[in-house]
């Protein structure tokens, strides 16, 4: 196999591979030793079958299965011979004027990692901010678990429906006097007060009272799910059948034990031990993204093109399914489009921080267990039904970029705690919502360049279409594609298709809210809403 390099600028490179005829012939030939014995045909005995007659019958696929070995073995021969670390799987084409029998030319083009200089992590400071848990926050809870357990009795006769009773009705939406899809029901129960409702209708049921027949009229929003139904004018007719009172909210064993739990002691326990977990998330959160910025700050080096467009690409994903839920879709679109090179800003400091964190792990001896990759592995197959679940158990564990995909989140967070072990740390005390202002200030990472909350950072300018996701951990490209050129599958005779980096993102490990028990919510639905 001859090499020849055409393309040395920057991260970018690319050679053409010329494979001789004979050396496909000579795979042929191996190939047909192998299967020959299994080839069945009439008038001959099992294996018994020429070799002339095997390659008239299989040649075509078998030199086509021997060329496509032959151009895998030359890019792993050409990575391997250059030393090369793909940043993406190498983009492959074979000559469209290749005919079988004659010499194979192969154009491979693929970008490397850069070399990313030692990081500075000697210095490191950051300020734990910290939030107890205090009595003020477990009783708030307490009171809204409370306030969802509270039962309803019927009104005395005559009762006028207030806000807060809770109204048993039948109703028939119409819009221009017809009625429409959906807009009918029996037995609906709606708490007055609530805004479980379209805009108008709860309001409109304050003064009802049990055997009223009367008629409400609506407008729906111009956000409504159902299209058809967008901005119009309509009415519904109700019969009440029923206005009920809520009785006393209480906090107590039984309102504990209607929560499956023993006693109000064990649900104040379980309640404050989460509310621990969320503020030490929250806490956890503005270190790491204080930590981002020190090293974002301290570091720039050129990032493969590659890996930021397929970076890049997820954010804008992310940005238009998050605009087409904006109360203006097209203003919020249209303000992505004036900030675009932003993201893409924020694609290549994600990317830069994530080849950072891996350059720290790799020389710090930092690493995902087997055991580790394993429980990631079954987390996710959690997901696919009992029929799926193998397969997808097998393909994550055949497939490079798959499991990168599920290793790289984790391998981040350990890198991180890493890091926070040898920073210097200050402690201060604040309030929840302190911190939180801290989480969502753009003062406060004034050290790294501006981003968006995909990175958890705003850039200046208010995005319409921004998502909220204050609480959220900063996504990074945690691991670089190192092993792409282990899944570098040729084409057979188109280019092959390249991947999203292999570098993928972490999720998003958001300060996760408090978990609540199964409380029984007070009958109520939504409108068609």
């Amino acid at each position: 196999m001859q090499t020849v390099e055409t393309l040395n600028e920057g991260l970018k490179r690319a050679y053409t591979l010329k494979i001789t005829a004979k050396d496909i012939d000579a795979r042929v030939d191996v190939e047909l030793k192998r299967v020959a014995p299994q080839i069945k045909m009439p008038g001959f005995r099992p294996g018994k079958v020429p070799a002339n007659l095997v390659r008239k019958m299989h040649g075509p696929a078998l030199t086509q299965d021997a060329l496509n070995s032959s151009i895998q073995d030359g890019i792993q021969k050409l990575i391997s011979d250059h030393k090369l670390r793909p940043a993406m799987q190498p983009s492959v084409a074979l000559d469209d004027g290749y005919e079988i029998g004659s010499d194979a030319k192969v154009t491979v083009e693929l970008e490397v990692l850069p070399d990313v200089p030692t990081p500075a992590i000697e210095n490191i400071t950051l300020e734990r901010l910290s939030v107890k848990a205090d009595d003020a926050a477990v009783e708030a809870q307490l009171k809204r678990f409370a306030d969802q357990q509270k039962r309803f009795d019927d009104a005395k006769k005559g009762h006028k429906a207030a806000t807060g009773d809770l109204v048993v009705m039948d109703f028939v939406g119409k819009v221009d006097g017809v009625a429409f899809d959906g807009g009918t029901g029996e037995d609906m129960s709606v708490e007055i007060g609530t805004g479980r409702l379209i805009p108008g209708f709860e309001d409109q049921l304050v003064g009802v009272k049990v055997g009223d027949e009367t008629q409400i009229n609506v407008t729906f929003p111009d956000d409504y799910a159902a299209a058809e139904l967008k901005g119009k004018a309509a009415t519904f007719d109700l019969t009440i059948k029923a206005v009920k009172i809520a009785g006393e909210s209480k906090i107590d064993d039984e309102l504990a034990k209607s929560l499956g739990l023993e006693s109000l002691e064990q649900l104040s326990g379980l309640l404050r031990g989460q509310i621990e977990q969320e503020l030490n998330g929250l806490t956890r959160t503005h270190m790491k993204r204080k930590l981002l910025d020190q090293l974002a700050a301290g570091h720039d080096f050129p990032v493969p093109p590659s890996m930021v467009a397929a970076e890049f690409e997820q954010i804008w994903a992310q940005l238009q399914h998050e605009a087409t839920h904006e109360e203006d879709p097209e203003a919020a679109l249209k303000e992505m489009e004036a900030e675009r090179d932003d993201y893409l800003a924020i694609a290549e400091r994600r990317v830069r921080l994530g080849l950072l964190l891996s350059e720290i792990g790799q020389a710090n001896g930092v690493e995902v267990t087997q055991q580790e990759m394993n429980r990631l592995i079954a987390q996710a197959a959690q997901q696919y039904g009992p029929e799926d679940r193998n397969r997808f158990i097998e393909y994550v564990r055949n497939e490079p970029m798959a499991a990168a995909q599920l290793r790289a989140p984790l391998y981040e967070d350990k890198v991180v705690d890493w890091l926070f072990e040898r920073a210097k740390i200050t402690d201060r005390d604040v309030t929840r919502e302190e911190l939180e202002a801290a989480i969502e200030s753009e003062d406060g990472f004034a050290t790294g360049t501006h981003h968006h909350d995909h990175d958890n950072h705003k850039p200046k300018a208010k995005k319409a279409a921004a998502p909220k996701k204050s609480k959220a951990e900063p996504k990074t490209a945690a691991e670089p594609a190192a092993s792409a050129s282990e899944d570098a599958k040729p084409a057979k005779k188109t280019a092959a298709k390249a991947p999203k980096a292999e570098a993928a993102p972490s999720t998003d490990e958001a300060a996760k809210p408090v978990k609540k028990p199964a409380a029984k919510k007070a009958p109520a639905k939504k409108a068609d809403d």
